[in-house]
């Protein structure tokens, strides 16, 4: 994919964003690797639904923007949370892409106390694995930079307690796509709680089946072993 075709698809990234309502006003971010020195970001205070390909900006690993400004993003600073992307590309090699977005279903789940994880269905055991939920921290912080570290290892899809998600993905459309299964499982979970909460959750060996599945089509993460430890501790409770 050439630089014009990659801004091209960071743009189309941010209209579906807004288009789903997953992020308002200026918020939300999307990053691409371009090489292991140089990542193109979408810039901070410009709504992602309206961006133009040359809005968006080149930084370094540092986050320090080193493409030359146009005349359509020389006022433009990257954006202000570039610093979880960053963190995700240092400990993830495989990573290409990056999305942050604040889905309502994903965020109302963690304002109401109530952990996804208890709610797994096939497609999040499969396309997801371990989600990682993290504890609050301030936005662009350097605790949530470093809460990311640990996560991101073992994860493709984080929520950030309060704050929205952040998924990765070997390009930045599967970053996106994966963003479309955590927003799915998050409205599952947020309908089966108004509901009266889950009946019949997954057993342990359906939950295995569903790992054999995950592993035979190469997306076994390192912390995916949580999966069925977590389904156990929940299912004692």
């Amino acid at each position: 994919m050439t630089d014009q075709e990659l801004r091209e698809q960071i743009c189309l990234i941010g209209q579906l964003l807004h288009r789903n309502r997953w992020i308002d006003g200026a918020g939300g971010n999307i990053s691409a690797r371009l090489d292991d020195n140089r990542f193109l970001a979408t810039p901070s205070g410009l709504a992602k639904g309206f961006m133009q390909p040359d809005h968006l900006i080149v930084v370094d690993p540092a986050g320090k923007r080193v493409d030359v400004p146009t005349s359509a993003n020389r006022y433009l600073r990257p954006t202000s949370e570039i610093a979880m992307h960053l963190a995700c590309y240092d400990k993830r090699p495989d990573v290409g892409g990056v999305v942050h977005a604040h889905p309502p279903a994903v965020v109302a789940l963690t304002a109401a106390g109530i952990d996804l994880s208890r709610y797994l269905i096939p497609e999040v055991v499969i396309t997801l694995g371990v989600v990682s939920s993290l504890p609050y921290s301030a936005p662009g912080s350097p605790d949530l930079r470093h809460a990311i570290e640990g996560a991101a290892f073992q994860s493709d899809a984080l929520i950030l307690a309060l704050h929205g998600s952040l998924t990765l993905g070997t390009t930045v459309w599967d970053a996106y796509l994966r963003l479309e299964n955590l927003d799915f499982a998050a409205q599952v979970a947020f309908m089966t709680h108004q509901l009266g909460g889950l009946r019949e959750p997954l057993s342990s060996q359906q939950i295995q089946q569903l790992m054999a599945i995950r592993e035979r089509i190469g997306l076994l993460r390192p912390g995916d072993s949580e999966i069925l430890r977590r389904h156990a501790d929940n299912n004692d409770v």
